[in-house]
């Protein structure tokens, strides 16, 4: 490949780059219906043009916010099942405290609107985060009769609840001491060794 080829191509996965990041950052601040293209060119710096080029429409861009997110939440997690909570909880905690996570508190106010045009989006968000939470989870440490998937549920969704809880008062919820919770409450063969 020549020099300016791979120029160019770098000059596209830049601009890529550049937009993601915008957008996260305004979805996360006003919202995704409230944003525009010409407040994420704005942001970015790019033709609003680039938009539809690299994304077919804002949904798209969506799309690789979301993913772009959701590698970012999945790659700090171990890799080996029954490492949950241990590590993966502290992850989860510090993750929580990071400011893009904003973004998945505002769009959930907008995804359980019954016309949510990301709400397809969000919900494959929950699942691939449902889906490496359960891998990490053994069936033999939950108590009689609760399934893995139903626990599954139960942690993620009580994650989120204190994700939102302390995005909208940091000063009445304690982290630390809700880590330590949840850490006494999970079942001994889910505790952190």
């Amino acid at each position: 490949m020549d020099r300016m080829a791979t120029r160019r191509i770098e000059r596209t996965q830049e601009s890529r780059r550049l937009l993601v990041a915008a957008a996260a950052e305004l979805f996360a601040e006003k919202g995704y219906r409230q944003t525009s293209f010409i407040d994420i060119a704005d942001k970015a710096g790019i033709s609003r043009g680039s938009i539809p080029w690299h994304f077919g429409n804002k949904l798209g861009l969506l799309e690789a916010v979301v993913d772009d997110q959701l590698q970012t939440v999945l790659t700090g997690f171990p890799s080996s099942p029954g490492e949950l909570p241990g590590d993966s909880l502290d992850q989860v905690m510090s993750f929580i405290r990071l400011p893009a996570t904003r973004l998945f508190i505002t769009l959930l106010a907008e995804v359980v609107e019954v016309d949510s045009p990301i709400r397809e989006h969000y919900a494959r968000l929950h699942a691939a985060l449902r889906q490496t939470v359960r891998a990490r989870i053994p069936a033999e440490a939950l108590p009689p009769g609760t399934t893995p998937e139903a626990f599954t549920v139960l942690l993620v969704g009580a994650i989120i609840g204190v994700h939102a809880q302390w995005r909208v008062a940091p000063e009445a919820v304690d982290l630390e001491a809700v880590r330590a919770a949840i850490r006494a409450l999970l079942p001994a063969g889910l505790r952190q060794p």
